[in-house]
């Protein structure tokens, strides 16, 4: 797509995590979409040598303000910031990294049923505005704590009857004597964008996004080579979807070809055991640094 001459000069205002989980990722994905960015210590501003982008790193709960007043026009986010802080922003890409839930805690001794626990209970928790609809929808009059931060230590210290509070491995409740009992939200980064977006900026973001989704493909998908016998090259190629149907040329060796394809991550490993029942040999799998479709 190209950009009207009189948006030349318009560059993309990016706002990303200074520091914290989602920072290296959201940079080390503008690296695999060919940006570079140049982050030098405590630097908060910074500009892409090689995109029409400028970066600002910020506080990750700061990130949606930013966006919603157009400092920013697109962020890098964690879902579950977004939802917490309900500013006027659109979601346009989930980004499949930074992946967590947040999760409802006890103590380890007690027993967690339902919901229904946590009736007339002190809760500890970031994120008081995601837990309060979660308590209105299951019909719960509860008394929330606002901390913003150490939220697993409240129920040790009488604080907090619960928690709730955004669980990866759920080794920190552990060690503090919690169990993890309930998800009321799982998020990954997103990307935001302003609502009121500019065209030029639209251009720009519609480029951004080409990019991410060609690297989000090819993080998902293996390129696969394979040798088959021709008399089971029908039942092998009906195993490999690829994206409209394999590449199949004949090898050196008369009754052997060679079959190229894509497979899916989910699916992976249960077809290459199908196409091995099925008489494939040689098979390499290569991962694959951009796909465009």
């Amino acid at each position: 797509m190209e950009l009207n001459q009189n948006s030349a000069a318009v560059k993309l205002k990016v706002a990303i995590q200074k520091s914290g989980r989602l920072h290296d990722d959201s940079l080390r994905l503008l690296k695999d979409c060919g940006i570079e960015i140049s982050n030098g210590v405590n630097k908060l501003k910074s500009e892409a040598s090689n995109f029409p982008m400028e970066v600002y790193f910020l506080r990750d709960d700061d990130i949606p303000q930013y966006v919603e007043d157009a400092v920013a026009d697109i962020g890098f986010v964690g879902e579950n910031v977004v939802y917490e802080k309900k500013k006027k922003t659109e979601v346009v890409e989930k980004l499949g990294f930074g992946k967590c839930r947040l999760s409802i805690a006890i103590r380890r001794h007690e027993e967690y049923n339902d919901a229904g626990f946590l009736s007339g209970k002190k809760i500890a928790t970031s994120y008081p505005v995601i837990v309060q609809q979660f308590l209105t929808k299951n019909n719960i009059e509860a008394e929330i704590h606002e901390i913003s931060g150490s939220v697993e230590i409240a129920p040790g210290i009488g604080l907090a009857d619960a928690i709730c509070d955004l669980v990866s491995s759920g080794s920190t409740l552990f060690m503090n004597g919690l169990k993890e009992t309930e998800t009321i939200l799982k998020s990954e980064a997103v990307l935001i964008k302003n609502d009121k977006l500019g065209l030029a900026q639209q251009q720009l973001l519609d480029k951004l996004l080409f990019r991410i989704q060609a690297v989000k493909k090819a993080r998902n998908n293996k390129y696969v080579l394979l040798n088959a016998p021709n008399e089971n090259l029908q039942e092998i190629i009906s195993l490999l979807p690829g994206m409209k149907s394999p590449t199949v040329l004949p090898l050196a060796e008369a009754g052997w070809s060679s079959v190229h394809s894509v497979l899916n991550e989910n699916e992976f490993w249960e077809i290459i055991e199908k196409l091995k029942a099925a008489g494939a040999q040689g098979i390499l799998v290569v991962p694959i640094e951009k796909m465009i479709v």
